[in-house]
């Protein structure tokens, strides 16, 4: 590991709490996780101080402190799923992986880790390959899981990729639909928003697909530009009450007909989203 190599990805954010988060970041996806000596050397350029730099290290899921895999399994341990037997999953995976929960394959291709929640608790038990929710996972679905993490999880066919599934969203403020059925995007009605950043303001559509990430936009938002979202109708702001546990931007939160609320990163560039189910009817 070549300091130049960190100096120059410390250089090129400012030296805020955001940019300390993108350094983290970009060191991350370099190195597959964040050594000692590149914290160091972070604290050193930004003016930062070592406890609060491992303070956000340590706080994002996004961020190791020991190498990473290539694919990331994410097994949840919270009381709804515990209570259908995820334990039982948690154990295959490790029998399979020939690893505990927290380690990573010899191969360096797996990393398996337990999480207390992962939002979805009435579809659970619920595993997350590199992003992408598995949904009433049990010990016979373990070895397909782990297949398809090798083959590459992020390889998504929207029209047979039983992962992707199409949901209909409304605005959490006036209630009314944010479907646009005069815009397509992957054969389906697009999900219509008013965005703006720095001095652009303009119209975004999103694929109605839950875990497709195709976008249609009037101008081109910059990779890791955080965006405001508002509803096209009543023009209040999508702002939710938390923050994208990969990055830390603000999530932004539409409503489901039905219950339920669907979360997504408001970082461009950020893939993380998640469906809150909590109280639906299903």
């Amino acid at each position: 590991m070549k300091e130049e190599n960190f100096l120059s990805i410390i250089g090129k954010h400012q030296a805020h709490l955001g940019g300390l988060i993108s350094i983290l970041e970009d060191i991350q996806t370099e190195y597959s996780y964040l050594p000692e000596q590149a914290l160091r050397l972070v604290a050193q350029e930004t003016g930062f101080s070592l406890v609060d730099i491992y303070g956000v290290a340590t706080f994002y899921k996004l961020f190791s402190l020991k190498p990473r895999g290539k694919h990331l399994i994410s097994v949840c341990s919270g009381t709804a799923c515990h209570v259908r037997a995820s334990s039982g999953v948690v154990e295959e995976f490790e029998q399979r992986l020939q690893i505990n929960a927290g380690e990573t394959t010899p191969d360096g291709e797996i990393t398996l880790v337990t999480v207390n929640c992962l939002g979805a608790c009435a579809l659970g038990p619920i595993v997350v390959v590199d992003g992408y929710y598995f949904s009433n996972v049990n010990r016979q679905m373990v070895g397909e899981i782990i297949d398809n993490a090798r083959a590459g999880i992020d390889r998504v066919d929207v029209d047979t990729d039983e992962r992707i599934f199409p949901i209909e969203v409304s605005c959490p403020h006036c209630n009314r639909s944010l479907i646009d059925k005069n815009f397509y995007i992957d054969g389906y009605p697009s999900i219509r928003v008013t965005v703006s950043f720095g001095r652009r303001h303009g119209w975004v559509r999103l694929s109605c697909l839950y875990g497709s990430y195709s976008v249609e936009q009037e101008y081109e938002v910059p990779i890791d530009t955080i965006v405001d979202f508002f509803c096209p109708h009543c023009h209040a702001e999508l702002s939710g009450v938390s923050d994208c546990t990969s990055c830390g931007a603000p999530m932004i939160s539409a409503f489901i007909p039905g219950g339920g609320v669907l979360h997504i990163c408001s970082r461009r560039g950020c893939k993380a989203h998640m469906l809150d189910l909590h109280g639906a009817s299903l």
